[in-house]
């Protein structure tokens, strides 16, 4: 764009030829020619291209606003309690009375969730309880009558074997008559067995939970074959690297021919 218009714009004077006067001949007239567009590409450049401060026209606007002056405050008296519509009274003599329903429904809530939270860890405990087979077999009962006189019968219970051994009369005379030095964990025959010809045990070794071979060993009683620990007829440690004697479970005798383990 040009700067002004003057320079853009150029007068000329033409004579009409008359009958007594011939006309001049004009000069013909200069080529016009227009600089090539700059380009720029500095800022020196870009800032002498800026138009003058005497160019720039100030514009000014105005604009009106409708601003409402009959605006109402909202009324929430339908929505607010009795004890807080006077705004001169205290609120502090209401405040327990007004807090009521807030806590009770705190209260529900609170209960209703510790409520759900017991359900969920109980489920989860039990879920790491033994299965329902297992707990079925927590109490079991035994016929003596199929055990003869010097066997022992091994039986499943709550997922360890069960030692039922039916002693000889040469047994129970040796394990009574034996000294409480020469044992390891001392315990007397009779505080092990109920009855003298019935010996109930756990088949497990106290030494790293082997189950020990029922009539062997050097006493004749069990033998773990895995480290040789040595029993004797009445489940107590007499040799090897056990520390303890095998456990006696809790029993009762129904009747003569009816043990309950458990």
């Amino acid at each position: 764009m040009f700067r002004n218009i003057s320079t853009a714009v150029k007068g000329c004077t033409e004579v009409v030829a008359t009958t007594t006067t011939k006309a001049p001949c004009p000069g013909k007239p200069s080529k016009q020619t227009v600089p090539p567009r700059q380009i720029y590409l500095t800022n020196f450049t870009l800032q002498s291209n800026l138009l003058s401060k005497k160019a720039l026209t100030p514009v000014t606007a105005t604009q009106i606003r409708l601003v409402h002056t009959d605006f109402k405050i909202p009324d929430y008296t339908d929505y607010r309690r009795n004890s807080v519509k006077d705004p001169n009274a205290s609120n502090r003599d209401t405040y327990e009375s007004r807090n009521a329903f807030t806590y009770m429904v705190l209260g529900t809530a609170v209960t209703g969730t510790m409520f759900c939270a017991k359900a969920i860890v109980h489920k989860f405990v039990l879920s790491m309880a033994p299965a329902a087979d297992v707990l079925a077999m927590a109490s079991i009962e035994v016929n003596l009558s199929d055990i003869p006189e010097g066997k022992n019968a091994t039986i499943k219970w709550r997922g360890k074997p069960l030692f039922v051994r039916h002693r000889t009369t040469a047994e129970i005379e040796t394990e009574q008559n034996t000294s409480l030095a020469e044992l390891r964990d001392p315990e007397d025959d009779s505080v092990r067995v109920q009855k003298p010809e019935w010996l109930v045990i756990v088949g497990v070794c106290t030494h790293l939970g082997c189950v020990p071979i029922a009539n062997a060993g050097d006493w004749g009683g069990y033998y773990c074959p895995c480290h040789g620990s040595h029993y004797d007829a009445a489940g107590r440690i007499r040799k090897g690297p056990a520390p303890t004697n095998m456990e006696v479970p809790p029993y009762k005798f129904i009747n003569d021919n009816t043990l309950l383990v458990g």
